[in-house]
């Protein structure tokens, strides 16, 4: 299996988000799973590019990133965090 580039992670996120509708998160182990499989060995290693394109789409204004049901500072938060989409506040 080849690693997703970043435009594959880009296009998951944005489509899985989109999908759960505004106002709703996803995980982002629901992405890695979707580009990876079920398995851990599959979706374990994309969780890291996973962050990275969810951090730059968050600066871009096409993601916002949650933890806590709160927006993070993308370039400072850990832990546990989820994906929606802009709006819906």
């Amino acid at each position: 299996m080849t690693t997703p580039d970043e435009t594959e992670l880009e296009a998951t996120i944005l489509g899985l988000t989109a999908q759960r509708g505004e106002g709703k998160t996803i995980c982002p182990s629901e992405a890695a799973r979707a580009l990876g499989g079920d398995h851990p060995d599959g979706w374990g290693p994309l969780m890291q590019p996973i962050r990275r394109v969810a951090v730059r789409l968050m600066k871009e204004g096409k993601l916002v990133i949650t933890r806590k049901g709160r927006p993070v500072d993308p370039d400072d938060f850990r832990g546990v965090y989820r994906l929606r989409m802009p709006g819906g506040e």
